[in-house]
């Protein structure tokens, strides 16, 4: 499985950006989810979204201003990020899990595929 991220960039506070995944080689999987990372700290959780039935899960931090999306005949998996903060600077990750259970959906070690990355910078 290969996971192909895009979309990160620079841009201003309140502004908007959408992330997208695409993966290839994909036969099943569980749970999908974003992470993020700033130098220095640990993955943090930022949203998953349940493959089969489309239900979500967010981060307190990006809830009412990010959300997640699938494209279960593309492979695909967005996020979509309004308002956004200097705070949500970060590389963004998309990650894919077979096995992921909902009570460990925020772990990044639920997860078995992991995309490259992109950068998103938000200024002040």
């Amino acid at each position: 499985v290969q996971l192909q991220a895009s979309g990160g960039g620079l841009v201003q506070a309140g502004d908007s950006l959408s992330l997208s995944c695409a993966a290839s080689g994909l036969t099943f999987t569980r749970y999908v989810a974003w992470f993020r990372q700033d130098p220095g700290k640990e993955r943090a959780f930022v949203a998953a979204i349940n493959w089969k039935t489309g239900n979500t899960y967010y981060a307190d931090s990006v809830k009412g201003r990010f959300t997640i999306s699938r494209d279960r005949a593309k492979d695909t998996v967005s996020l979509q990020m309004n308002s956004l903060k200097v705070e949500d600077t970060a590389v963004y990750y998309c990650a894919f899990g077979t096995g992921t259970t909902l009570s460990a959906i925020r772990l990044p070690q639920s997860y078995h595929y992991w995309g490259q990355g992109t950068q998103v910078t938000v200024s002040s």
